[in-house]
């Protein structure tokens, strides 16, 4: 299959973006002080365990979505 020129563009900035966001978002979740993600006596909560689970998720999903878009930028350029 061969991507255009603008869908890997758009393949690469989304899998930097999914990265920025969601680093951002587990250090967030790292130093949560409102009790959601870490109970009184600072064991993780559920929301802790689900959160990070997504920010997981969504670190593999960025990768393989922005390693497609690298691929289909750098393929372009022959």
């Amino acid at each position: 299959m061969k991507l255009s020129r603008r869908v890997s563009w758009f393949l690469l900035a989304f899998g930097v973006w999914s990265w920025v966001i969601w680093v951002t978002f587990a250090k967030n979740l790292w130093k949560d002080g409102s009790g959601l993600a870490f109970d009184d006596a600072g064991d993780p909560t559920a929301y802790f365990w689900v959160h990070l689970a997504l920010a997981v998720t969504s670190f593999i999903l960025g990768t393989v979505v922005g390693a497609i878009g690298f691929r289909g930028v750098r393929a372009g350029k022959k």
